[in-house]
Protein backbone atom coordinates (compact mmCIF):
# COMPACT_ATOMS: atom_id res chain seq x y z
CA UNK A 1 0.00 0.00 0.00
CA UNK A 2 1.07 3.38 -0.96
CA UNK A 3 0.82 7.02 0.80
CA UNK A 4 -1.57 7.66 -2.08
CA UNK A 5 -3.89 5.10 -1.25
CA UNK A 6 -3.94 6.48 2.61
CA UNK A 7 -3.69 10.11 3.01
CA UNK A 8 -6.12 12.71 2.42
CA UNK A 9 -5.64 14.17 -0.84
CA UNK A 10 -4.67 17.57 -1.52
CA UNK A 11 -8.37 18.75 -2.29
CA UNK A 12 -9.65 18.02 1.02
CA UNK A 13 -6.51 19.68 3.20
CA UNK A 14 -7.21 22.67 4.42
CA UNK A 15 -4.20 25.32 4.21
CA UNK A 16 -3.53 28.82 5.13
CA UNK A 17 -1.33 30.89 2.92
CA UNK A 18 1.38 33.52 3.42
CA UNK A 19 1.51 36.48 4.24
CA UNK A 20 -0.78 35.83 6.96
CA UNK A 21 -1.13 35.91 10.79
CA UNK A 22 -1.67 33.50 13.35
CA UNK A 23 -6.11 34.72 13.08
CA UNK A 24 -6.47 32.97 9.83
CA UNK A 25 -4.84 29.30 11.86
CA UNK A 26 -6.71 29.68 14.68
CA UNK A 27 -9.96 30.12 12.42
CA UNK A 28 -9.04 26.46 11.33
CA UNK A 29 -7.90 25.08 14.53
CA UNK A 30 -11.23 26.38 16.07
CA UNK A 31 -13.34 25.09 14.00
CA UNK A 32 -12.02 22.18 12.87
CA UNK A 33 -10.05 20.63 15.58
CA UNK A 34 -7.28 20.76 13.51
CA UNK A 35 -3.65 19.71 15.47
CA UNK A 36 -1.77 21.89 12.70
CA UNK A 37 -2.01 23.53 9.34
CA UNK A 38 -0.48 23.52 6.43
CA UNK A 39 1.18 26.80 5.10
CA UNK A 40 1.60 27.33 1.31
CA UNK A 41 2.91 30.19 -0.78
CA UNK A 42 1.66 31.56 -4.33
CA UNK A 43 4.57 32.29 -6.51
CA UNK A 44 5.25 33.13 -10.10
CA UNK A 45 5.92 29.16 -10.44
CA UNK A 46 2.51 28.22 -8.36
CA UNK A 47 2.24 27.07 -4.77
CA UNK A 48 4.82 26.34 -2.94
CA UNK A 49 4.47 24.24 0.36
CA UNK A 50 6.28 25.91 3.43
CA UNK A 51 6.17 23.87 6.87
CA UNK A 52 3.14 23.38 9.11
CA UNK A 53 1.99 25.71 11.79
CA UNK A 54 0.75 24.21 14.78
CA UNK A 55 -1.01 24.87 17.78
CA UNK A 56 1.88 24.18 20.39
CA UNK A 57 3.63 26.48 18.25
CA UNK A 58 0.76 29.36 18.77
CA UNK A 59 0.43 27.92 22.40
CA UNK A 60 4.41 28.38 22.78
CA UNK A 61 4.89 31.92 21.01
CA UNK A 62 1.74 34.06 21.93
CA UNK A 63 3.21 36.85 21.15
CA UNK A 64 3.61 36.12 17.23
CA UNK A 65 1.81 36.98 14.98
CA UNK A 66 3.12 36.78 11.79
CA UNK A 67 2.86 33.23 10.27
CA UNK A 68 5.93 33.30 8.89
CA UNK A 69 7.58 32.83 12.35
CA UNK A 70 4.94 30.76 13.10
CA UNK A 71 5.91 28.34 10.72
CA UNK A 72 7.83 24.77 11.48
CA UNK A 73 10.02 22.75 9.68
CA UNK A 74 8.27 19.27 8.79
CA UNK A 75 9.51 15.56 7.24
CA UNK A 76 7.33 14.90 4.04
CA UNK A 77 7.08 11.91 1.98
CA UNK A 78 5.84 11.39 -1.69
CA UNK A 79 2.77 9.79 -2.58
CA UNK A 80 4.03 7.09 -4.50
CA UNK A 81 6.40 6.09 -1.31
CA UNK A 82 5.24 3.25 1.14
CA UNK A 83 3.21 2.91 3.80
CA UNK A 84 6.01 1.40 5.67
CA UNK A 85 8.51 4.39 4.14
CA UNK A 86 6.17 7.00 5.94
CA UNK A 87 6.04 4.66 9.24
CA UNK A 88 9.53 4.86 9.80
CA UNK A 89 9.58 8.59 8.79
CA UNK A 90 6.99 9.16 12.06
CA UNK A 91 8.74 6.56 14.33
CA UNK A 92 11.99 8.21 13.51
CA UNK A 93 10.52 12.34 13.38
CA UNK A 94 8.18 11.18 16.39
CA UNK A 95 5.78 12.99 13.65
CA UNK A 96 1.78 12.21 13.77
CA UNK A 97 1.19 14.08 10.62
CA UNK A 98 3.07 13.99 7.48
CA UNK A 99 2.78 16.30 4.43
CA UNK A 100 2.77 14.61 1.15
CA UNK A 101 4.87 17.10 -1.36
CA UNK A 102 6.12 16.38 -4.62
CA UNK A 103 7.10 19.69 -5.93
CA UNK A 104 3.84 20.90 -4.02
CA UNK A 105 1.68 19.90 -1.81
CA UNK A 106 -0.32 16.54 -2.89
CA UNK A 107 -2.12 15.56 0.74
CA UNK A 108 -1.40 14.51 4.49
CA UNK A 109 -1.08 11.04 5.73
CA UNK A 110 -1.57 10.90 9.37
CA UNK A 111 -0.44 8.08 12.12
CA UNK A 112 -4.55 7.44 12.03
CA UNK A 113 -3.73 6.53 8.48
CA UNK A 114 -1.24 3.92 9.21
CA UNK A 115 -2.67 2.17 12.11
CA UNK A 116 -6.27 1.95 10.05
CA UNK A 117 -3.87 0.42 7.31
CA UNK A 118 -2.45 -2.11 9.60
CA UNK A 119 -6.39 -2.64 11.23
CA UNK A 120 -7.68 -3.35 7.61
CA UNK A 121 -4.71 -6.15 6.59
CA UNK A 122 -3.11 -3.22 4.47
CA UNK A 123 -0.05 -3.40 5.91
CA UNK A 124 1.61 -6.30 8.00
CA UNK A 125 0.26 -6.24 11.24
CA UNK A 126 1.51 -10.18 12.66
CA UNK A 127 3.88 -9.01 14.82
CA UNK A 128 2.87 -9.83 18.29
CA UNK A 129 1.60 -6.22 20.43
CA UNK A 130 3.69 -7.98 23.08
CA UNK A 131 7.20 -7.35 21.00
CA UNK A 132 6.15 -3.71 20.25
CA UNK A 133 4.83 -2.69 23.76
CA UNK A 134 6.57 -0.06 26.68
CA UNK A 135 7.37 -1.89 29.52
CA UNK A 136 7.30 1.28 31.43
CA UNK A 137 3.83 2.50 32.49
CA UNK A 138 3.01 5.95 33.66
CA UNK A 139 0.54 4.78 36.85
CA UNK A 140 -1.07 7.34 38.85
CA UNK A 141 -3.93 6.57 41.73
CA UNK A 142 -7.33 6.80 41.81
CA UNK A 143 -7.43 9.33 44.26
CA UNK A 144 -4.91 11.91 43.39
CA UNK A 145 -6.06 15.15 43.14
CA UNK A 146 -6.18 16.15 39.15
CA UNK A 147 -4.06 19.10 39.32
CA UNK A 148 -1.22 16.66 41.10
CA UNK A 149 -2.16 13.70 38.27
CA UNK A 150 -1.81 16.57 35.88
CA UNK A 151 1.99 17.05 36.53
CA UNK A 152 2.45 13.53 36.49
CA UNK A 153 1.62 13.32 32.97
CA UNK A 154 3.83 16.19 32.57
CA UNK A 155 6.76 15.10 33.96
CA UNK A 156 6.62 11.74 32.29
CA UNK A 157 6.45 13.21 29.38
CA UNK A 158 3.13 10.99 28.34
CA UNK A 159 -0.26 12.14 27.57
CA UNK A 160 -1.59 9.28 29.49
CA UNK A 161 -1.76 7.93 32.89
CA UNK A 162 -3.46 4.26 33.81
CA UNK A 163 -5.09 4.71 37.38
CA UNK A 164 -4.49 2.16 40.06
CA UNK A 165 -7.17 1.45 42.81
CA UNK A 166 -6.71 1.14 46.85
CA UNK A 167 -5.46 -2.43 46.19
CA UNK A 168 -3.16 -1.31 43.35
CA UNK A 169 -5.24 -3.00 40.47
CA UNK A 170 -5.86 -1.05 37.19
CA UNK A 171 -9.14 0.58 37.16
CA UNK A 172 -9.00 3.09 34.39
CA UNK A 173 -7.52 5.37 32.08
CA UNK A 174 -6.72 9.29 32.66
CA UNK A 175 -5.27 11.29 29.87
CA UNK A 176 -4.62 14.68 28.86
CA UNK A 177 -7.68 15.31 26.94
CA UNK A 178 -9.75 14.11 29.67
CA UNK A 179 -7.89 16.98 31.84
CA UNK A 180 -8.69 19.54 29.13
CA UNK A 181 -12.11 19.20 29.25
CA UNK A 182 -12.38 20.12 32.98
CA UNK A 183 -10.02 22.65 32.75
CA UNK A 184 -10.93 26.31 33.18
CA UNK A 185 -8.55 28.72 31.60
CA UNK A 186 -7.84 31.40 33.98
CA UNK A 187 -7.47 35.24 31.85
CA UNK A 188 -5.78 38.13 32.62
CA UNK A 189 -2.15 37.26 32.63
CA UNK A 190 -0.16 39.55 30.56
CA UNK A 191 2.16 37.36 28.66
CA UNK A 192 -0.49 35.27 27.02
CA UNK A 193 -0.94 37.76 24.71
CA UNK A 194 -3.83 39.23 22.48
CA UNK A 195 -4.21 36.62 20.19
CA UNK A 196 -5.21 34.10 23.34
CA UNK A 197 -8.57 32.85 24.47
CA UNK A 198 -10.04 35.64 26.49
CA UNK A 199 -13.42 35.67 28.38
CA UNK A 200 -15.55 36.91 25.46
CA UNK A 201 -13.51 34.30 22.91
CA UNK A 202 -14.75 31.42 21.41
CA UNK A 203 -11.16 29.41 21.41
CA UNK A 204 -10.98 27.74 24.94
CA UNK A 205 -9.47 24.29 25.96
CA UNK A 206 -11.98 22.48 23.31
CA UNK A 207 -9.63 23.83 20.45
CA UNK A 208 -5.89 22.94 21.37
CA UNK A 209 -6.63 19.10 22.01
CA UNK A 210 -4.45 16.26 20.75
CA UNK A 211 -1.67 18.53 20.65
CA UNK A 212 0.89 15.63 21.77
CA UNK A 213 2.83 17.02 23.73
CA UNK A 214 2.98 19.03 27.05
CA UNK A 215 0.81 22.43 26.74
CA UNK A 216 -0.46 23.10 29.97
CA UNK A 217 2.16 24.48 31.69
CA UNK A 218 2.38 26.88 29.39
CA UNK A 219 -1.30 28.57 29.91
CA UNK A 220 -2.69 29.70 33.40
CA UNK A 221 -5.12 27.59 33.97
CA UNK A 222 -7.57 25.96 36.80
CA UNK A 223 -7.90 22.07 36.81
CA UNK A 224 -10.33 20.97 39.65
CA UNK A 225 -8.99 19.70 42.81
CA UNK A 226 -11.02 16.55 42.75
CA UNK A 227 -9.41 12.92 42.62
CA UNK A 228 -8.55 10.76 39.25
CA UNK A 229 -11.29 8.70 39.70
CA UNK A 230 -13.87 11.38 38.94
CA UNK A 231 -12.91 12.15 35.68
CA UNK A 232 -11.37 8.76 34.50
CA UNK A 233 -12.01 6.51 31.69
CA UNK A 234 -13.73 3.18 33.71
CA UNK A 235 -14.19 1.11 30.96
CA UNK A 236 -10.43 -0.02 30.68
CA UNK A 237 -9.71 -1.72 26.95
CA UNK A 238 -6.67 -4.05 27.64
CA UNK A 239 -4.75 -6.21 24.73
CA UNK A 240 -3.00 -9.32 26.08
CA UNK A 241 0.88 -9.87 25.11
CA UNK A 242 0.13 -12.79 22.26
CA UNK A 243 -2.15 -10.43 20.08
CA UNK A 244 -0.94 -9.24 17.20
CA UNK A 245 -0.29 -5.86 16.14
CA UNK A 246 -3.42 -5.64 13.61
CA UNK A 247 -6.21 -6.55 16.56
CA UNK A 248 -4.51 -3.43 18.58
CA UNK A 249 -4.83 -1.21 15.85
CA UNK A 250 -8.50 -2.47 14.97
CA UNK A 251 -9.05 -2.07 18.79
CA UNK A 252 -7.62 1.68 18.38
CA UNK A 253 -9.56 2.07 15.72
CA UNK A 254 -12.99 0.88 17.15
CA UNK A 255 -12.48 2.75 20.20
CA UNK A 256 -11.04 6.03 19.35
CA UNK A 257 -7.83 5.63 21.57
CA UNK A 258 -4.31 6.19 21.06
CA UNK A 259 -3.44 3.21 23.80
CA UNK A 260 -4.15 0.21 25.01
CA UNK A 261 -2.79 -1.21 28.63
CA UNK A 262 -0.98 -3.91 27.90
CA UNK A 263 -1.53 -7.62 30.30
CA UNK A 264 -0.62 -10.84 31.24
CA UNK A 265 -3.68 -12.73 32.78
CA UNK A 266 -4.84 -10.05 35.52
CA UNK A 267 -1.19 -8.17 35.67
CA UNK A 268 0.01 -4.87 33.77
CA UNK A 269 2.85 -5.58 32.31
CA UNK A 270 3.46 -2.77 29.37
CA UNK A 271 1.52 -0.47 26.96
CA UNK A 272 1.14 -0.06 23.58
CA UNK A 273 1.23 2.99 21.64
CA UNK A 274 0.00 3.88 18.00
CA UNK A 275 3.12 5.11 17.46
CA UNK A 276 4.47 1.89 18.84
CA UNK A 277 2.75 -0.31 16.04
CA UNK A 278 4.73 1.48 13.54
CA UNK A 279 7.59 -0.34 14.51
CA UNK A 280 6.22 -3.59 13.36
CA UNK A 281 6.38 -2.38 9.65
Amino acid sequence: MNVADAMTPRSEVVTVEIPGTRADVLEYLQERKFSSVPIIKQTDDGEQFRGLVSRESLIEQPDEDQLALLIEETPTVTADASIEHVAAVMAAEEARRVPVVDGKLEGIVTVTDVIRAIATGNADGDTDVGELARRYVNCVYAGTPLPVAEQELFHADVPYGVVLDDDGETCGMITEVDIIDVARVVEGEAQTGDSMAGDDDDWKWESIKAVGSRYMPTRNVEIPAKPVREFMTADLVTIGERRTAREAAQMMIEEDVEQIPLVSGDQLVGIVRDMDLLEGL
